[in-house]
């Protein structure tokens, strides 16, 4: 029997990834504090990926919500033709949340509040699937909670009751458009992978329509042998700790979301690799962080080009969904609750 040790994240290497990026954080550090455009996209990055390198900064945004701060401040770029873009690190700049203390309603609430109508989120993740090797990228289509309620996971609370849809967790549409416009193959960098050039595996051209599923575990400790096992039986393609919430509060913001995720390694069910190590999972990272810049690049032409000729409307269908998914008659709300939730909904319910 094979024993695997298996860390994803060498906090070394991020250090000095962040030290290579000292002089330009200083310059990010000076940049205004205002952005007085409306920021329709955003970019949520995972582990290795704290920043957008290929676009100019111009604001840098520290948002109070009625939830809290969130993980970081919000940069805001542009790419070549101008198109705003905010980024927000998940887990801090420096690294420093668990997954269970990302304070993601005031993430979701910050973005909202600067006018974000669709988000694509990137996770380092396990593979659960042999097909699916280290380095590759996968476009998730369905999600499994593992998480153990801790997180807080809706903007409503006692006093104030609403059901969002949730059966299809990301955004049909901002699926399609990323799946049939990001080739999946040839388009990644190998980095010197042994392995080959990595793909990008969606549901439309590399899984025969068959879904993909992320199973979110609440971390974080990784999974054992058994239990991966068992979510490998169950359908799983890969796992991470950062999906859930995140989804479920962005349904209920009404903003159009996507997760790409970036596997590392082979999750624990996998006994017959050569034991993981540091210097392997470090080398995946790095590359899959080289490769997510890259993809956002691309991400920002086609949401930019998308949303100057609003040809599939992403984001239209959820418009006012939360206005009609209430349970409690507002008028039995109290003034402090409707007050907190005009911050996401303004004039959905007037505060009497």
């Amino acid at each position: 029997m094979k024993w695997r040790i298996k860390p994803r994240i060498n906090t070394q290497f991020l250090q000095r990834a962040r030290m290579s990026k000292h002089r330009e954080n200083i310059s990010i550090s000076q940049l205004p504090h205002e952005f007085n455009e409306p920021v329709e996209f955003a970019i949520i990055g995972g582990t290795g990926l704290y920043d957008l390198p290929h676009l100019t900064p111009v604001a840098r945004l520290t948002i109070s919500t009625p939830w809290g701060h969130p993980s970081s401040p919000i940069t805001i770029s542009r790419n070549e033709e101008g198109f705003p873009i905010a980024f927000l690190a998940r887990h801090g700049h420096h690294h420093d949340l668990l997954p269970s203390d990302v304070p993601s309603r005031a993430n979701i609430a910050a973005l909202k509040k600067i006018g974000v109508r669709a988000i694509v989120a990137f996770s380092a993740v396990g593979s659960l699937q042999q097909e699916i090797k280290p380095r590759d990228f996968v476009l998730p289509t369905q999600i499994i909670d593992r998480t153990k309620g801790i997180r807080p996971s809706t903007f409503f609370e006692k006093g104030f009751v609403a059901h969002a849809m949730f059966g299809e967790p990301f955004d049909l549409k901002l699926n399609k458009l990323i799946a049939d416009n990001i080739p999946t193959s040839g388009f990644l960098d190998s980095h010197e992978n042994k392995e080959g050039k990595p793909i990008f595996h969606t549901k439309q051209h590399t899984h025969k329509g068959e879904d993909l599923t992320v199973v979110c575990m609440e971390g974080p400790q990784f999974s054992t042998r058994a239990e991966s096992k068992l979510y490998r039986s169950w359908g799983g393609s890969v796992i991470n700790m950062s999906v859930l919430p995140e989804a479920k509060l962005a349904r209920e913001a009404e903003i159009a979301y996507q997760m790409i995720c970036m596997s590392t390694d082979y999750d624990s069910w996998n006994e017959s690799e050569e034991p993981v190590t540091v210097e392997t999972v470090v080398g995946n990272l790095k590359a899959n962080s080289a490769n997510a810049a890259k993809l956002t690049l691309e991400l920002v032409k086609l949401i930019s080009k998308e949303f100057s000729t609003n040809s599939l409307g992403i984001g239209e269908d959820l418009k006012g969904s939360m206005k009609y998914s209430v349970s409690t008659n507002p008028n039995a709300v109290s003034k402090e609750l409707l007050q907190k939730m005009h911050y996401l909904f303004p004039g959905y319910w007037p505060v009497h």
